[in-house]
């Protein structure tokens, strides 16, 4: 397994992976921002608001589908 492949696997299988980005854009840039600022405080307020415990409940969950797929791509 590469480099590459041993990240990939890695960040698909932390809890805190993509997925939090994909909720924190998905609640933080519901409405556009006139500034950086807005922006920084749209996120703070998502990521409050985001179930940790639902994320890292799924652990396992995503620990198996990285190693049915020996390390490859899965969502």
């Amino acid at each position: 397994m590469s480099t590459c492949q041993m990240s990939a696997c890695h960040l698909s299988a932390s809890p805190l992976d993509y997925a939090v980005w994909s909720i924190l854009e998905e609640k933080a840039c519901a409405k556009s921002h006139k500034n950086v600022e807005s922006l920084k405080r749209a996120l703070k307020k998502a990521w409050n608001e985001i179930a940790l415990v639902k994320i890292v409940g799924d652990f396992p969950k995503r620990l198996k589908a990285c190693m049915d797929t020996n390390g490859g791509h899965f969502e």
